[in-house]
């Protein structure tokens, strides 16, 4: 099997651009036929969660990296952004003269802001997700030390973590009435979001070990596009504010839908077929920006908004979409190139030295992975956010 997955890279794109377009579309104001199907585009965050749990599984399976190493790459890898982004985002703030949030960035930057409903928005309010992926890099060693050796229990574990999503949401129902509250248990509590990274682990782990059967992309793909289209009458029918709305629904249901879109593209490039529209070579270098432009596209938006206001629906209205859209791209492609990755050597280098720490579980015996958790890491959580 191959170490690096680009087309997950590549669908790490799409996904960002999702969440973007959903804050673009709520926030600066709509645009015809974008903005009905990306009203609900904070399901990219759902995706990055099925990926963060496939990307790890593939890479540490199997590999003999202690659960220390492994906590300081996932700390090299997502920390130093997030850190700059949360100072970013403070300074944005005191730009337009809104409220500092300081206790809640401070919860933020231990990763710890995602438990309760005053802090969940950190800093940043992106930086959410990146408190859910801490939790699941706590759970991921012993998850995989359990599950690694059991190949006849990881799909009926996967169809376990696929049915929880609708339960959870189900069971809306029995939950406080009270909206926010509400929406932050089934939204943003890490526990909520467990079974959708359990979920991707144990599909990653079925897929490296050829348990399923091969997957279309093309099918798997148009089964995330069709759910993203039947949110658009449901909306129309609907309230949000309900707890059978689609603003949950489109949180806890599509996990399934993503881990096989993932699954589909992770067999196309074992077989060396993947497609230049996810792994090219364009393609990938998106990818690699998704994690610094989820991170710091709000910003602009928040920004505009306290100096300029709406735009006019129209061509003015499209035209503020495109610079924003645009220009915190390009601010993206900066921070990955001039932050993240420098910043991501620099701690990993810092930390190669001999330890004794008690190593993740041997299950079977293959090439020991180098560089390459970094190079197929595309957990947004790199996302990760909304």
């Amino acid at each position: 099997m191959p170490s690096r997955l680009p087309s997950l890279t590549g669908l790490r794109f799409w996904a960002a651009l999702l969440v973007v377009l959903y804050h673009l579309s709520r926030k600066v104001g709509e645009l015809p036929l974008l903005s009905p199907l990306a009203w609900y585009g904070r399901s990219g965050v759902t995706f990055f969660f099925v990926l963060s749990g496939f990307v790890l599984a593939w890479t540490y399976q199997g590999s003999a990296a202690s659960a220390g190493a492994f906590a300081r790459r996932r700390f090299a890898r997502i920390w130093p952004l997030h850190a700059l982004a949360t100072v970013l985002s403070l300074g944005a703030d005191a730009a337009i003269g809104a409220a500092l949030p300081v206790a809640a960035a401070l919860w933020s930057l231990v990763l710890l802001h995602t438990w309760a409903p005053s802090t969940v928005y950190g800093g940043n309010p992106a930086s959410w997700s990146l408190g859910a992926e801490a939790w699941f890099y706590l759970l991921f060693p012993a998850l995989l030390r359990l599950s690694g050796a059991r190949r006849r229990a990881w799909l009926p574990l996967a169809a376990l973590c696929a049915a929880l999503g609708p339960a959870l949401w189900a069971a809306g129902a029995l939950l406080p009435g009270d909206a926010a509250l509400r929406g932050f248990l089934l939204d943003y509590l890490p526990l909520t979001r467990t079974p959708q990274f359990v979920l991707g682990v144990v599909t990653g782990l079925a897929v490296r070990h050829g348990l399923l059967p091969r997957l279309r992309l093309a099918p798997a793909a148009g089964a995330v596009a069709a759910w993203h289209l039947a949110l658009v009458p449901w909306h129309a029918a609907v309230p949000d504010a309900l707890w059978y709305g689609p603003y949950s629904a489109a949180q806890l249901l599509p996990a399934p839908l993503f881990a096989a879109l993932l699954a589909a593209a992770a067999q196309r490039d074992a077989a060396g077929t993947a497609p230049r529209l996810l792994a090219g070579r364009a393609a990938v270098r998106l990818g690699e920006w998704s994690y610094a432009w989820y991170l710091v596209h709000e910003l602009g938006i928040r920004c505009w908004l306290a100096w300029y206001g709406r735009p006019a629906p129209g061509l003015a209205r499209a035209g503020v979409w495109l610079l924003l859209a645009g220009g915190s791209l390009a601010v993206a492609a900066v921070l990955y190139h001039r932050v993240e990755r420098p910043c991501e050597r620099l701690l990993r280098g810092a930390a190669r030295s001999p330890n004794t720490a008690a190593p993740l579980p041997r299950v079977v015996r293959q090439r020991r992975p180098s560089e390459a958790d970094r190079q197929t890491s595309v957990e947004p959580s790199r996302f990760t956010q909304a």
